[in-house]
């Protein structure tokens, strides 16, 4: 795992991606290059930073240059061995043994038809000295982030939009708009950028500039029609795609080890990895018993040293205690954009802890949720068609007993109190309207009165991106347009941000085999009926599952990996967050009305609500906007 940056026919191209490329330390702390050329009134400059997992000689060093090619490159290829194979029988003479030369050899032999071959992760800039074209690619799925932006003739990359922020500030522009999404998902989704000028490149695509100044882009993966033509596939051995993708995923010079919160997705993976490297690490996280209990949380830490015991996986416990005041606004840099996850954090203190062991490689269970239907939301959107066909009275009298019920005391929260709440805020509207109001912040009401009167056409575009993005496909299926819509914009801009910004600020890359071509086909060959049978979501993973797992482990409670948020924000955080609402920017700035924000932190403390999760991210935009003001 690498940052990558660059310049094309770009105002001191060179003197600006050296600034790019030291801003991107933190990805790659054992390496850095840089590689110029000009001709004519073409100036191009890459730039890169190394994190060293693959061939760990100088004959993987970057930027690559060989034979009129020079390549940058941020991933890995899990199948670069068969692909080396392939390329060696065509009389392809290797220098060394790195991923990076492979697809260096693959662009040369197909060019953009490499992509649809290409399986791992990764986002990449090859320039073509004879022809003058720089082209820009970002992997199927969106796991690996590329920012840019295009003025004129001229284009500027990195691997973080920090890096973009810091070199071009006072020149760039908050999106409102993006502010908006990210107040209703608490991500900015991926069609969307928190500053103007910047894009990101959309998973799948590739963009290629010409020396006359035209640009292409082309698209070489479809995850709409992947799934479409998917649901007429064979049902898959789910088992041996899943171990076939976690032992490729192991590819690595040094050692790897697994994240471990002994829930089914994260017990799977090192229970498979095992056979392959017996002895692995895993990490997992707990919390100070006082946090745990207050916020009624599973005891994950059980299950996860009975998988270590029965795997023999050497298992490494985090207790969670952090100075949530000093991680906030270092989280909130590292993020690149408002991401209100507290997720990350967890996985910034694993990710560091591995990286003091010596680890620079963990695997995740990231991505078997969305594709397989793990969630809650998913079992209580198929919950809620069975609710709107109860007797209108019995509806409203179970609404009124919940609605009188408290979320928390001063001792406790309860959980189920919480869900029900939850619930009930979308179980009758329609299915599109619920399926979004089932896991984002606000309803379009409250996030009309949360923000700026100016902001009502905004609130309206953010919604219709929603709803235009869950109707875009051919399925028939309930369960599958809810995963193809977490595949579409959930994964890719929640889970899969925070997981490459979290673990790229301690150093170390984080891998996520179900997030894999391959098993997303397999995921999407399954009808709905085989995720979710009668309560129990994940079906069809927990059946692949059993035959390795015990049990109890495959079918204990879904369990959080998240925070102690509301332990957080009545203790540590409670003086922050009055100065946000008292004199915040974005208060200050208009963008949220302080008599709303009131509302929520009153209905939070009394505990009438659950609002920790919307003023955690109140607290994250504000630390964000912060930041970004100064860009502007």
């Amino acid at each position: 795992m690498c940052g990558i940056a660059g310049t094309y026919r770009w105002p001191d191209g060179d003197a600006v991606t050296d600034r790019l490329t030291k801003a991107l330390a933190h990805r790659g702390p054992d390496g850095t290059g840089r590689y110029a050329h000009r001709t004519g009134d073409v100036d191009v400059q890459l730039g890169h930073r190394r994190l060293s997992i693959v061939d760990l000689s100088e004959t993987g060093a970057q930027p690559m240059v060989k034979d009129g090619l020079a390549l940058t490159y941020n991933g890995e290829l899990y199948n670069s061995p068969e692909l080396r194979a392939e390329l060696e029988r065509d009389g392809v003479r290797f220098r060394g043994t790195s991923d990076t030369e492979v697809l260096l050899e693959a662009w040369r032999r197909w060019g953009t038809g490499c992509l649809p071959r290409l399986r791992g992760m990764f986002a990449f800039a090859v320039f073509d000295e004879r022809s003058g074209d720089l082209v820009l690619a970002r992997d199927q799925l969106g796991i690996k982030p590329l920012f840019l932006i295009r003025r004129g003739t001229g284009l500027v990359f990195a691997s973080e939009l920090k890096a973009l922020a810091n070199e071009l500030g006072g020149t760039l522009t908050v999106d409102e708009g993006a502010m908006v999404a990210s107040l209703l998902y608490y991500w900015v989704p991926e069609g969307r950028c928190a500053f103007r000028e910047a894009e990101k490149l959309p998973p799948g695509t590739w963009l290629r500039c010409q020396p006359d100044g035209n640009v292409q882009r082309g698209q070489f993966f479809s995850l709409r029609e992947v799934a479409g033509e998917a649901r007429e596939a064979a049902e898959p051995d789910l088992a041996a795609v899943i171990e076939e993708s976690a032992r490729e995923h192991l590819l690595s010079d040094g050692p790897v080890a697994t994240f471990l919160c002994g829930g089914l997705d994260s017990s799977y993976l090192p229970a498979l990895a095992a056979r392959h490297r017996p002895g692995i690490s895993a990490y997992t996280i707990g919390f100070r018993p006082e946090d745990a209990r207050f916020e009624a949380m599973p005891d994950d830490l059980r299950y996860a040293r009975a998988v270590a015991a029965r795997f023999g996986v050497d298992l490494h416990e985090i207790e969670i205690a952090p100075r949530v005041l000093d991680l906030l606004p270092r989280m909130t840099y590292h993020l690149d954009e408002p991401i209100g996850d507290p997720a990350a954090i967890n996985t910034y203190l694993i990710c560091s802890a591995a990286r003091a062991a010596g680890v620079k490689v963990l695997l995740s269970g990231m991505g078997a949720d969305e594709l397989f239907a793990g969630y809650r939301k998913h079992f209580a959107n198929l919950l809620a068609v069975r609710y709107r066909r109860l007797p209108r009275a019995l509806r409203r009298s179970a609404e009124s007993v919940v609605d009188r019920l408290p979320v928390a005391t001063a001792r406790r929260g309860y959980r189920t109190v919480r869900f029900a709440k939850r619930f009930l805020s979308f179980a009758e509207l329609d299915e599109e309207t619920a399926f979004r109001r089932s896991y984002t912040m606000y309803d379009r009401g409250e996030l009309l009165g949360l923000v700026n009167p100016d902001l009502a056409a905004t609130v309206d575009d953010v919604l219709t991106e929603h709803a235009d993005t869950y109707h875009d496909n051919t399925l028939d299926d309930f369960v599958n347009r809810m995963c193809l819509t977490d595949a579409r914009l959930f994964l890719p801009g929640l889970n899969l941000a925070y997981t490459d910004r979290s673990s790229m600020a301690a150093s170390t890359e984080v891998r996520v085999p179900f997030v894999d071509v391959e098993v997303v086909k397999a995921a999407f060959a399954l009808p709905g009926g085989r995720k979710i049978e009668g309560r129990q979501g994940k079906a069809a993973l927990k059946r692949a599952a059993s035959a390795t797992l015990p049990k109890e482990v495959v079918y204990r409670p879904k369990g959080l990996f998240s925070a102690p948020l509301r332990a957080w924000m009545s203790r540590d955080l409670a003086p922050l967050m009055r100065e946000v609402v008292n004199d915040g920017v974005l208060v200050n700035s208009g963008f949220l009305r302080q008599d709303a924000l009131r509302r929520l932190v009153d209905e939070d403390a009394t505990g009438r609500q659950d609002r920790s999760k919307h003023l955690w991210h109140v607290l994250t935009l504000e630390h964000w906007y912060r930041g970004a003001l100064k860009s502007e």
